[in-house]
């Protein structure tokens, strides 16, 4: 494993945070070195200083790609910590049904959105949550979007194909069986599933106003990587992003509490979550 130099690690935390918003300050070089070591001798170079910097020069971001898919932790299972999912069908989902019911003549149109998506678990478990909810799911125009910075994580969440050892951190053996098929050593989403979920490469620290407003939006665990300043500026997007009358669900270890004012915490069950002011 080449060693990473002390005086490379402020020049490289700050072009990871440039690209990622995730900021790992300079005591973290361990995680540097396990988990940007093999792209730096795939790329040939002699430290990471030249990695970052044949990355910035590079035109197609290949390079800047393999460094995002390295430096991210993916690190996620199917229904996690249960409580917001037990929030999602109980209080939430019921919620935005009854409010978005009657509008118009057409189907009600309910859009939710997993923020930090990784290689698909979350959405699906929302999607899952839906059809246990709601007999016909059809007779509701809804719209599943999960979006991740890592190409990687959304080709594997686009496919919908988990190992074993990714199905069972989680996932109820009853749903098991009736949302996913056996595809050899592997599981896969069904696609009455699948069909109900798209996945889209986004980094967080860009703008995002093109994707609309959404009644849910699940972004949990990805901002604690973040700075106090690029947490403000992130849940300040994402409240432009929410309708007036949605529901935010962060991670159970998060709090917005002097960081966006707009926002107001609410509990349900063991659960917190956010609505604007």
């Amino acid at each position: 494993m080449i060693k990473i130099a002390p005086a490379e690690l402020k020049t490289i935390s700050q072009y990871i945070q440039q690209i990622t918003g995730i900021f790992l300050d300079q005591s973290k070089s361990y995680l540097f070195e396990t988990r940007l070591s093999s792209v730096v001798e795939a790329q040939g170079c002699r430290s990471y200083q030249e990695l970052c910097l044949k990355a910035q020069r590079e035109a197609n971001k290949k390079i800047e790609k393999e460094i995002i898919d390295a430096i991210t932790t993916n690190e996620t299972l199917f229904f996690r910590d249960k409580g917001p999912f037990e929030l999602l069908q109980h209080k939430i989902l019921p919620e935005v049904i009854d409010a978005r019911s009657g509008r118009s003549p057409l189907k009600p149109s309910i859009k939710i959105w997993s923020a930090a998506s990784s290689t698909g678990q979350e959405l699906y478990s929302i999607a899952i949550v839906i059809k246990e909810l709601i007999r016909d799911a059809s007779a509701y125009n809804f719209t599943l979007l999960g979006t991740d910075i890592s190409e990687s994580a959304i080709v594997q969440a686009s496919y919908g194909k988990y190992n074993r050892f990714e199905i069972e951190r989680g996932l109820d053996k009853r749903f098991l069986q009736k949302y996913f098929t056996l595809f050899g050593d592997s599981w896969k989403i069904k696609d009455e599933i699948r069909a109900m979920a798209t996945f889209k490469k986004l980094n967080l620290m860009q703008p995002f106003t093109n994707l609309g407003k959404f009644d849910i939006i699940f972004c949990r665990n990805v901002a604690i990587y973040f700075t106090l300043d690029d947490r403000k500026k992130l849940f300040n997007k994402l409240g432009e992003s929410l309708a007036d009358d949605g529901f935010l669900v962060i991670g159970s270890t998060e709090s917005l509490t002097g960081i966006c004012p707009q926002f107001i915490p609410k509990r349900h069950l063991r659960s917190i979550f956010y609505q604007k002011k």
